[in-house]
């Protein structure tokens, strides 16, 4: 151990590093709840039409990643705002996709954890036979307490 650890003088690379990440990147539940608060942005789920069809995150927008370059532009005005997403941590589908827009000037962040981490921390996903949730899973995220009668949306308070 160095006496670095001790340091009160702040550690630019490290701060600009995380300040650069949080600016790029967000999560589930804060996509979640910057939803039900009516923030100004467009979900875009890029995965396939299969995947689509199976599941997606309630409120998205299905557009793969290589129709980007020409859909966005024609649907999209500057200034939209978007939050990107794919499978799941092992995808780098939502990276894909997150240039595409950065490159047409957009801008836009990257849900990381993909829709895997939208649907194991209990947030609605739209299926063929309508909207449904699944229960909390508690790698991910805490259990719901006997005061709650919903699984999602409680706050690991991070």
């Amino acid at each position: 151990m160095t006496d670095t650890l001790l340091s009160t003088t702040p550690n630019t690379l490290a701060v600009e590093h995380f300040r650069a990440k949080l600016a790029l990147e967000t999560d589930a539940s804060d996509v979640f709840v910057a939803m039900q608060e009516g923030a100004d942005f467009v979900l875009i789920d890029t995965r396939g039409q299969a995947a689509w069809d199976q599941g997606h995150a309630a409120g998205a927008v299905h557009l793969p990643t290589a129709r980007i370059p020409e859909e966005v532009p024609a649907r999209y005005p500057a200034g939209t705002r978007f939050v990107v997403y794919c499978w799941s941590p092992g995808c780098n589908g939502g990276d894909k996709a997150a240039l595409a827009l950065a490159i047409l000037g957009y801008e836009v962040q990257l849900m990381i954890g993909g829709f895997e981490y939208w649907a194991r921390e209990g947030y609605p996903v739209e299926t063929a036979i309508g909207t449904v949730r699944r229960e909390v899973d508690e790698l991910v995220g805490p259990r719901a307490t006997g005061l709650s009668t919903s699984v999602a949306g409680i706050s690991c308070e991070c």
